[in-house]
Parts: structure tokens; sequence; C-alpha cells
């Protein structure tokens, strides 16, 4: 218990000291997660068990991640990105397990083994990739949404090569090192282990569709989010023991389970709920692998696991960037770079493998140990990618010259029309004011002129072009772009060439409105402020208040959080001023309110009386 209890606080302790000043270099969470596991891992200061205990917690881990994912897989989406996940996944399983496996023999290996070394190296590490892009912002671009299909792919083909590897088995290895070697499938023989990794994945579809939902419905009745939480945690891990009981990957039941209820109407409530969940469990896996890397194996086989790991990255690497060419995913290197890593699975498969005798246990273990050096150098693969290529990328990229304006006498200038700004000159143009819209993103202008709103591309922070559009002549420029840093340099720009020009600026967040205003910009638009104040208008009405008070009490606080901000701006660098002169404007906020409501004629006031 106590061992338990202090293997737990190292955990814990090692993420917290790790992650943040692996986020304050600029490295990401995950590369921080894997360097606190290496170093409080059996191979350097020891303060964690041995590689059974390591891999205890990863696994469970990843089961509890793959769940999720599984949840994630509603059978629209899967149809709308059929073509990414079978033409994109499908050929790069298939196309780097032929070139890993080409390599496999090339070095001596039989051709069964090859071909499971290959199918196992393949896949890549969907809990890094998807972590590391959700990060970055990246999830959402076609190189990102292009990983994101054939990590899909990779997770759903593990079922064929878990199958696969029975019937590539020589004789049952009693030595292996195998995850769940002890289980009912380890003495079967090989076509009857394959026909029970099909049965055990029907029968989870069968329980998840007939059984698991009227479950569900029946602990729903109860209203009590606890034990719905309990039970959602209760089938998981029950599914995982089940799976570790006949020999087959927990990680695996579990993701099967998670698509089946993706239909049911309980999925928004298990995401819910075993969200909470998610990031620790994710931060405990990544430890896990960074504790899995064997040093003393690294020591005595150095040349060895460095050929590994770079051929591994290397071949991937080719693989990915010409198939992103091929389907055009738009940035090849991002998508390259992303999945040229090894997976979770391999550490599964490999002992599956290995317990079947299709690999030796030597084998395995060098390869489970590049597999682990290729998941912790993944976030380092894409800070290259990042810093480095994609900044050359643009150096070298072909820019689409200015358009010429032809509009030289309007009184308005926009700067941006994106979801501000676009509202911003609809509504002028409607009220027959001529404006001249900018904006530096292409793809933008085209839509906007299909809707037949004239626009033009060109970045508002040149002058030449500031100068084509009649900045001179202009009595209004109105700056709505999104970037912080390019609109207080495009302020400045205006302010020195444009003296008599009024600015109108949109800020993103308090603090760039405190920016705007040190700027000397007196009108400054905070972007969710007054959507906010609708909303907080109906929700007064929606408790009782009359409709007049309401409003009358959202534009006391648009009053007093106005000059708020402009008093607090000048606070730059003293947190102790800023947080004492902050705590005193609510304290202000809260009187002027209460006052008001005690005003006669008031829900408040009269209820008082009552």
């Amino acid at each position: 218990m106590n061992g338990a209890l202090f293997q737990s606080f190292i955990y814990l302790a090692a993420a917290i000291s790790a992650v943040p000043l692996a986020k304050r270099f600029g490295l990401g969470s995950v590369l921080g997660y894997l360097l606190a596991g290496v170093i409080i891992g059996p191979y350097l200061l020891g303060l964690v068990g041995g590689g059974g205990d390591v891999m205890h917690f990863a696994e469970f881990g990843v089961v509890m991640m793959l769940f999720l994912i599984g949840l994630e897989l509603r059978p629209a989406m899967l149809w709308r990105m059929r073509g990414p996940i079978l033409g994109l996944g499908g050929l790069q399983v298939t196309g780097t397990a032929a070139v890993l496996g080409l390599g496999a023999l090339c070095i001596g290996l039989p051709w069964k083994p090859a071909l499971a070394v290959g199918l196992i190296l393949a896949m890549s590490s969907t809990a890094i990739v998807l972590q590391s892009l959700g990060e970055k912002g990246l999830l959402k671009t076609p190189g990102g949404e292009a990983c994101f299909a054939v990590l899909l792919f990779q997770d759903i083909a593990v079922i064929p090569i878990l199958a696969l590897m029975p019937l590539l088995a020589g004789q049952p290895n009693g030595g292996g090192a195998a995850a769940h070697g002890d289980g009912l499938i380890a003495n079967l023989p090989g076509w009857q282990q394959a026909l029970l990794v099909i049965a055990a994945v029907a029968a989870i579809v069968f329980a998840g569709r007939f059984l698991l939902r009227p479950f569900f419905r029946y602990i729903a009745d109860t209203r009590l989010r606890e034990l719905f939480t309990a039970t959602a945690l209760l089938i998981v891990i029950g599914i995982a023991l089940v799976m570790q009981q006949l020999g087959l990957s927990p990680a695996l039941g579990t993701f099967i389970a998670g698509v089946v209820l993706a239909e049911s109407e309980y999925r928004v409530q298990l995401e819910a709920d075993i969200e909470p969940f998610k990031g620790l469990l994710l931060g405990l896996f990544f430890i896990s692998v960074g504790a899995t890397i064997d040093f003393s194996l690294m020591a005595r086989q150095p040349g060895v696991i460095a050929l590994l790991v770079a051929g591994l990255l290397l071949c991937k690497f080719a693989v990915l960037f010409v198939l992103g060419r091929k389907f055009k995913a738009n940035d090849n290197f991002l998508f390259a770079f992303a999945l040229a890593q090894g997976g979770e699975f391999a550490f599964v498969l490999f002992s599956f493998a290995t317990q079947q005798a299709v690999l030796a246990a030597e084998t395995s273990n060098l390869l489970i140990s590049a597999v682990a050096l290729s998941m912790a150098a993944a976030p380092l693969l894409l800070v290259i990618n990042e810093k480095l290529v994609q900044p050359r990328l643009e150096k070298v990229k072909p820019r689409r010259e200015a358009d010429e304006i032809d509009e030289h006498d309007n009184p308005v200038i926009l700067a941006g029309v994106g979801r501000f700004g676009h509202i911003i000159g609809r509504v002028l143009r409607a009220n027959g004011f001529p404006t001249t819209v900018l904006d530096h993103d292409a793809d933008q202008v085209e839509m906007l002129r299909q809707f037949g709103l004239k626009s033009f591309y060109g970045d508002a922070s040149r002058l030449d072009l500031l100068h084509a559009a009649g900045a001179e002549r202009a009595k209004l420029f109105i700056l709505a772009i999104d970037d912080e840093v390019k609109s207080l340099a495009i302020i400045k720009m205006v302010q020195l060439h444009f003296p008599r020009l009024k600015i109108l600026a949109r800020a993103t967040s308090r603090q760039h409105a405190y920016e705007l205003l040190r700027l000397n910009v007196s009108q400054v638009y905070r972007e969710t402020l007054g959507s906010a104040l609708y909303l907080s208008v109906d929700a007064l009405l929606a408790l009782g208040m009359e409709e007049p008070r309401a409003r009358r009490a959202a534009e006391i606080f648009h009053q007093h959080d106005e000059a708020s901000m402009r008093d607090m701006a000048h606070f730059q660098g003293d947190t102790v001023a800023y947080a004492s002169r902050a705590r005193q404007h609510m304290e202000n906020l809260a009187s002027v309110m209460q006052s008001d409501l005690e005003m006669p004629g008031s829900r408040h006031a009269v209820e008082t009386e009552k």
C-alpha cells in the first residue's frame, strides 16, 4: 500500500516539475512527461518500479485513451472521412510495413518475423500526435486532418494485425516477455487463437449494442451522476480485465467498446464523465514510456539502437512525405514529421509477438527500446518542423501579389474581414457607406467576392497599400484583424503616417486592449464583450428581472468595466498594484449594482418591501 502511494506521489511530482519547464522552453507537455519518466525510471534514479510496473501504468493510460477515441468515431464521421482513412491510411500502413519489412529481411530476419516487424512499426503514436497537434492548434489544418485519418486507420488495423500474429507463430515461447502471456489464448493453436480474437471482438460489439445500452439506461434513471461515472469506469476496466484474462490487448477491447457506444444516446455523458481522467492518464502514459527506455541495453548496443531509431524515423518520414504529396495533404512536412515515430501499440504487439514465438525476446527488446526513443523524439521533430522547416518554406513559397486597389476615395478603410470584420463591413455598406476592405487571407477574399462583397487581397501593414487605398483622404480606419502583434504594428504606422485618420480597433483580449490604450487608441472594442452582455441581459430576464432594469444593469456594467479597463491599463508590470485596483473596481461595481437594485421600482426593492 505504502509502495503504491509512494510511486503515485513520484509520478505526480515528476509531472508537475518537468512539464512546466518543457512548456516554458516551447517543447510541449508531451516531451516534459517523457523526460520526467526518463528521470524517475528504473534506469536512472530508480524512483519507480521495474518494467512490469511501468508498463502497467502505460497500458492503463492507453486503455482509457483509446476508449475516448472510440467514442469519437461516429459512423457518420467515419463515412465522411472514408477516402482519407481507407486511401491515405491504408497506403500508409501497407507501404510503411512493406518498406520496413524489406529492411528487416535485408538484416537477416526470416519473412514471417520481418512481416510482423513491418506491420508493428507502421503504427504511430495516437496519444503523442493528437496531444501535440492539439496544443499547437494544428488538428484542424489540412495536415492535421490527414494525420487524424491515418491514425484512425492504424487504430482499426490493430485488430487484423493481432489476428494475424498467431498465424505467423512458430512454437509457443514459454520464456516470452508477453504482457498477456498467461492468458487463455497462450496454449491454443494459431488458427484457434485467430478465431478467438475475432470472437472477442464480436462479443464486445454484441454486448455494446444489446446489453450495455439497457444497463446505462437503468443507471441513468437513478439520476446520480457519480454512479454513472463509476459505471463508465467499471465498464472500461471490466472489458480490460476480460481481454487480459483471454491474453488479448485490453486497449483493443476498450477501443472497440468506445466505437460501439459512439452511436448511443449516452456518448456525450460518457465523454463528459471520463474526460477529467483523460489528461492525467495520458500524462501517466507518457511518463511510463519515458521510464521504459532501457539505458542499460542502449549502453551495451548503442550503435544498433541508434541505427534502428534513425532507420525507423527516416523510412517512415520518406513514405509519409510521398503519400502526403500524392494525396495533397497541403503540409507534407507536418504530416511526415508528426507520424514518423513508433506507436504505443508496439509495446503490446511486440510482447504478443514474442509470446507467440514470432519474434525472439532479444529482438523485441531492441525494437521496443527503438520505438520508445522514437516516441521521445516525436515532440522534438515537431519543434524542428515549427522552428526550422516552416520558416524556410515561408521564405521560398511564392507569394501572391497584392490586388490593385481601384477604390481610392472611400471614407472608410476596413482591415480584416474574418468573423469580426465582415459584420462591420456588411453594416457599413448596408447603410450606404462605401468601404475599402483589405485582408491578407486570399481564400477569405475570394469567398467574399462570391457573395458580392468586394474586398482586396493585401497586407494592411504595408504603407504603400494604405496609400493605394486612399488613407490620406479616408475619415475612418477600422482595424479588425486578430493578430495582436501585427495590429499594434499597424496602429503605430497609421499614427505616424496618417495622424488625422481616426482609428477604431478590435481587441482580442483585455490585455490586448491595454496595449491599444497605451498607444493612445481611444476607441477600443473587445470582441467578446458585446455578445456576453447580450447574453447577460437574457439571463437576467429569464430570472425574472424586468427588461428596462436588466438593460440598465448591463449598461452600468459596460460603463464601469470600460472605465476600469482604461484605469488599469496604466498598471503595466506592477502585478500587486494591478490586483489591488482590480479588487477595488469589483467592490465598486458590486456597490453600484446593489444601489441601483434598491432604487424604488426595482423588482428586488418591491419584493423586499413585501
